[in-house]
């Protein structure tokens, strides 16, 4: 299982955001893309934020409250954002995600630069694909 790697099993087309973007745009793509959050990145494709389901869910009910709707994503997103490379291994990555609680980790390179996005999910998959291979071989 320590051939299992990430670039393997990424999204390589992630819905992606910008810091100016509202965040009622931010939702309308969260929603078509049936994605949870994703990367905020600069205009060199650079991830410098994150911005969640959630993160926006707790703005437009502040904002609902108060008959606003002027906030941005770089309103709402985190700044300190949990990266991993597309050479990591998946398995390190499961074991990391045990201890850190995002479900989607923004994949780039060694300059910072976004490549995609790999999910619990998608390493579930990655597991369960290798172990049902691996059964099936022992059979």
């Amino acid at each position: 299982m320590d051939l299992l790697k990430v670039a393997d099993h990424m999204n390589r087309h992630p819905v992606t955001f910008s810091r100016e973007m509202s965040v009622e745009e931010a939702v309308n793509k969260l929603i078509i893309a049936e994605q949870l959050g994703g990367p905020v990145v600069d205009a060199q494709k650079k991830v410098i934020g994150f911005v969640s389901e959630q993160d926006c869910l707790a703005r437009m009910l502040s904002d609902t409250y108060h008959l606003a709707q002027s906030a941005t994503v770089g309103d709402v997103m985190r700044q300190q954002v949990l990266t991993v490379k597309s050479y990591d291994g998946i398995v390190d990555l499961a074991q990391t995600m045990l201890l850190a609680k995002p479900k989607i980790y923004p994949v780039v390179d060694d300059n910072g630069v976004l490549l995609g996005v790999i999910s619990r999910s998608d390493v579930l998959r990655a597991i369960d694909l290798e172990l049902h291979a691996h059964y099936k071989a022992v059979s």
